[in-house]
């Protein structure tokens, strides 16, 4: 590949149909993208592993759904890794990127550096949130942490919630380029088996703590169509799907030839943050003066700092609450003043 081919395949989410089989797919590449999110913290080997592939099923997913405005990925457990938490924002126009954003909490103290990452979530759950915007009710779909990493929680999410055969191949890391500097490097594809899949679908799945998986849902010929396109994908190989000397396009090829496969635009995407000041202020409108003198530091401050991307704010206590005395820019208020917050 080269370095132009290179740079137009770097941070896009390229959708695919296998016209013979009814599946369709992404083959996604993050670059720059999961860099800027993982460069944001300092995190530990094993967080920045799981915020990495997190990171990645969000842009594959979230390039899936018909979404107006923000789908997000929550990953919360009881074990040293507490909560993994993701979000990816639709493209405001036409020809506009997409955005992504995660962040991790975590007990530093109790994290085994030798354990598997994965393991170290311990027992909760695997969560992904559609948010449509103003005047929508948000959707909510759960599924049980389990199968040993995250892929495969999201392949049961599926198959579980949406009872939609669902398969993640997923490579991720560090790498160094001839001539450029250490940076992370992830890609991966997608396969879903569009409906009509078997409205028939067992109660108690054959899965980890009985969930569904693909062979509880598709049988006769769909059954036989997503076996071939799941052996097909084993034969891929981490260098193909983190590139660069591969494109997508060519992966697609290797791989689906027989398959009949039908690529639509890629969706190029970037790191973005939605926090703000106005924001903050919003959140901390409801609190009482009270409350705000709780929060206010020993320099007479209240501060706030953006999990996501690191932003630090600092705030007049005075112009904060529902009982503010100030504006945001120092005005003094008047009765009946509501002050400038959306």
């Amino acid at each position: 590949m080269s370095k132009l081919s290179q740079i137009a395949w770097d941070d896009t989410v390229l959708p695919f149909q296998l016209d013979r089989s009814d599946i369709r797919g992404r083959v996604a590449r993050l670059d720059g993208v999961l860099d800027t999110v993982l460069s944001q913290h300092d995190y530990p080997r094993a967080v920045e592993m799981l915020v990495a592939e997190a990171a990645l099923l969000t842009a594959l997913i979230g390039q899936t759904v018909k979404l107006r405005w923000k789908l997000s990925l929550q990953i919360r457990g009881n074990g040293p890794i507490r909560i993994i938490a993701t979000d990816y924002y639709a493209p405001e126009k036409d020809g506009a990127p997409a955005r992504i954003r995660a962040w991790a909490s975590f007990d530093e103290e109790k994290l085994d550096p030798k354990a598997d990452p994965f393991e170290q979530i311990g027992q909760g759950y695997f969560a992904i949130l559609i948010d449509q915007g103003k005047g929508t009710t948000p959707y909510q779909g759960i599924t049980p942490l389990s199968e040993g990493s995250l892929r495969a929680c999201a392949e049961a999410y599926f198959a579980q919630s949406e009872q939609l055969p669902t398969r993640f191949s997923l490579s991720f890391g560090r790498s160094i380029l001839p001539g450029q500097g250490e940076s992370w490097r992830a890609g991966g594809v997608m396969l879903q088996h569009m409906p009509p899949a078997s409205p028939f679908a067992a109660q108690e799945g054959s899965g980890d703590q009985g969930l569904l998986t693909a062979d509880d849902i598709l049988d006769g010929e769909e059954g036989e169509n997503w076996a071939r396109a799941n052996i097909l994908l084993d034969t891929v190989e981490d260098m193909e799907l983190i590139g660069p000397t591969v494109q997508p396009t060519e992966l697609l090829v290797r791989l689906f030839h027989e398959e009949r496969p039908r690529v639509f635009d890629p969706q190029r995407m970037e790191f973005g943050c939605t926090c703000s000041a106005d924001r903050v202020r919003q959140s901390l409108s409801i609190y009482s003066a009270r409350d705000i003198a709780h929060m206010t530091t020993d320099e007479g401050t209240v501060t706030a700092d953006c999990q996501f991307c690191g932003a630090h704010y600092v705030f007049d206590p005075l112009t904060l609450g529902f009982e503010a005395q100030k504006n945001p820019d120092g005005s003094l208020r008047e009765a009946g003043d509501e002050g400038t917050n959306e």
